[in-house]
């Protein structure tokens, strides 16, 4: 299995380099061979996983997650933080520990080796059938060799890695918190491709049923299962007197794993014992949690440093006098952001207590002393641009407003390339940062100096071919509407929709554009004080100003579609998945090309939320409703366009 599993990863990164970055890492005879020897690996243990390129069928989109009764009830945990009550919890029997994962409970069902059905745990009675997605779960088997049906539970986690490579690939008003909270949004997605690109992994924990099959131990049920091609969970049986052992065996393991847990579970190993002790209301009696006790150290906070990513965003970290935490010393903890900054009361000098989350990760557990003197910066700290504070999902965040700030320059570049920008095919973000690395862009009017650089004919990945489409493509994009170049640019709230407003109102007037008052601007329909800033601090800036004349210069801007009035004045939300549209970006283009205006979130000044699910409990359908806002579907809007 472990050769299949290999194989299987030899096989999709030839094929994503092949299809999706234009560059072949092997020959084809090469890879012809690696797929026959999965295909007889595959026959021979009757074992097939999801993600496995034999497999390959069309994603599936659905409208909404059905909801699914459990046949039994999928109860919580009872907790302790101490080790010498799992060891009289224990007594003389054996049990089994393992990690308590933290991800999501999802229940499966097999029937004669072929994947019927993926449940989550919802809220124990009722959860959500996500079959479609879980055909994608990365090491799930799709097949295996056992006649019958087949039911187990386990978790669904995304590993450390994977959360950065994906929250790296969103914009920041969507990044998530942990990956627990990705893993939960990835799996209850309607469209199991996005499912797919985000490699979620499949870790069993229980059997609940075997048809025609009986077992005495919890273990050898594991065993059973991990014999069919699943990866369960890494277990150990304990007796009593190894108990606290074990648990310091895992507690060292903690900083090396590339996953979240919040602790571990200890079960009775015996399945009929098990079954004489039966459950509480809440709980059942033959398992029980450990969670790690959070140790906390006292010390004295030094100052607050602000980092800028490469998004813009500047997080604070808080760095104190050190301190020894579950076996390390630790000086640093990050603040997250100014929200939290300012709900912790925080100032230099100030004695706080600081904590690892999940023995890991440095967090202030509490503020002693509350001076609220920390300062937030009115400059970024890398470039001495100004900056400002935005409301994102997780609360008042910190950004720089300069474009060209060092330490937002890739970021800036990724999106200056993007499809509803420049729209330029072949400059994935690992290739822009290999060209900034070796000198080739530093900022976005030396893409057009690309061909110039023949050395990159010479760099791993590249060869004629791939650098003759990158030219073709580069050529390409410079015939492209005035608005989608305004958005390339990276304004501060300006984005295509507000970009398209601009171009609009100064009919496609560049120097109109460039010279625009900040009080004229506020005057644009749906632009206000912020808006109107950003836009004239943008072309202020000399640098910027300079930047831009040099690419205008290079570039032919199409003329713009024409716009009717049909649906002036009227804005809209859209929300779900679209049917008769391609995607939700070509609903948009349309009402932007009859007047309308597209907006993200829901407020008084909405005229109709676009959903096809109008029954949705969705936060966006719940304030429609609140504000007494029509909720409409496709059809409906489409007939107002007739």
């Amino acid at each position: 299995m472990d050769r299949m599993k290999e194989l299987i990863d030899i096989l999709n990164n030839a094929s994503k380099a092949y299809y999706q970055e234009d560059r072949q890492i092997m020959t084809d005879l090469e890879y012809d061979k690696l797929y026959d020897e999965l295909c007889t690996l595959e026959k021979e243990s009757g074992i097939t996983y999801g993600g496995s390129p034999t497999q390959r069928v069309g994603y599936t989109i659905l409208s909404s997650l059905q909801k699914v009764k459990h046949e039994s009830p999928i109860l919580s945990l009872d907790k302790t933080k101490e080790p010498d009550k799992l060891v009289s919890w224990l007594g003389d029997n054996k049990g089994i520990m393992s990690w308590k994962l933290d991800g999501l409970t999802i229940v499966l069902t097999y029937r004669d080796g072929v994947l019927q059905r993926a449940v989550t745990r919802g809220n124990g009675e009722i959860g959500e059938d996500i079959t479609h997605n879980a055909r994608y779960f990365k090491n799930l088997p799709g097949k295996i060799n056992f006649k019958g049906e087949l039911n187990l539970r386990g978790e669904g986690i995304i590993t450390f890695t994977e959360f950065e490579r994906i929250n790296s690939e969103l914009d920041d008003d969507e990044v998530y918190k942990n990956p627990r909270n990705l893993c939960s949004g990835t799996v209850r997605q309607l469209n199991s491709k996005i499912s797919a690109d985000r490699n979620v992994m499949f870790y069993a924990f229980t059997l609940a049923q075997a048809e025609g099959m009986e077992f005495e131990r919890k273990s050898e049920q594991l065993d059973f299962l991990a014999g069919l091609g699943f990866d369960v969970v890494e277990h150990y049986i304990v007796e009593a007197s190894d108990v606290k052992d074990r648990i310091k065996m895992f507690a060292e393991k903690i900083e090396s794993n590339d996953f979240a847990s919040d602790g571990l579970v200890l079960t009775f190993d015996s399945i009929p014992y098990s079954r004489t002790l039966g459950t509480t209301a809440k709980f059942p009696k033959d398992s029980i949690a450990f969670k790690w006790s959070d140790e906390q150290a006292e010390t004295t906070l030094l100052d607050i440093e602000w980092n800028t990513s490469r998004t813009g965003r500047i997080n604070p970290v808080a760095v104190f006098e050190p301190v020894d935490i579950e076996g390390s010393t630790v000086n640093r903890a990050s603040v997250h952001n100014v929200s939290v900054l300012e709900s912790l009361k925080l100032g230099k000098g100030d004695r706080i207590k600081v904590y690892k989350a999940n023995m890991i990760i440095p967090q202030i557990a509490e503020n002693l002393t509350c001076s609220a003197s920390a300062e937030i910066p009115k400059v970024c700290p890398v470039c001495g641009g100004e900056t400002e504070i935005r409301m994102l999902k997780e609360g008042r965040e910190l950004y720089c407003t300069n474009p060209n700030c060092s330490a937002q320059r890739i970021k800036a570049l990724v999106h200056y390339v993007s499809r509803d920008a420049m729209n330029i095919e072949g400059l994935s973000e690992e290739t822009i940062k290999k060209f900034a690395e070796i000198g080739i862009l530093d900022n976005y009017t030396d893409i057009y100096s690309i061909k110039n650089h023949d050395e990159i004919k010479k760099m791993d990945g590249f060869g004629q071919k791939s650098f003759d489409n990158l030219v073709s493509a580069i050529e390409k994009s410079k015939t492209v509407p005035l608005e989608n170049f305004i958005n390339a640019l990276g304004i501060n709230q300006v984005g295509l929709s507000n970009a398209k407003l601009l171009c609009r109102h100064y009919n496609n007037d560049i120097d109109a554009i460039v010279n625009a008052d900040p009080e004229e601007l506020k005057e644009i329909e749906g632009f206000g004080e912020v808006i109107a800033h950003s836009i004239h601090a943008y072309f202020a800036n000399e640098k910027n100003l300079e930047l831009f004349n040099k690419a205008v210069a290079l570039l032919h801007f199409t003329k713009p579609a024409e716009v009717t009035d049909k649906l002036s004045g009227v804005n809209f939300v859209i929300t779900g998945d679209v049917e008769k549209f391609k995607n939700r970006n070509e609903v948009k283009t349309l009402i932007e090309s009859l007047g309308g205006k597209v907006t993200g979130s829901v407020t008084s000044k909405t005229n109709y939320l676009i959903n096809n699910d109008v029954n949705s409990t969705s936060s966006k359908n719940k304030k429609a409703k609140e504000l007494g806002i029509p909720i409409i579907t496709e059809d409906e809007f489409i007939k107002m366009t007739e």
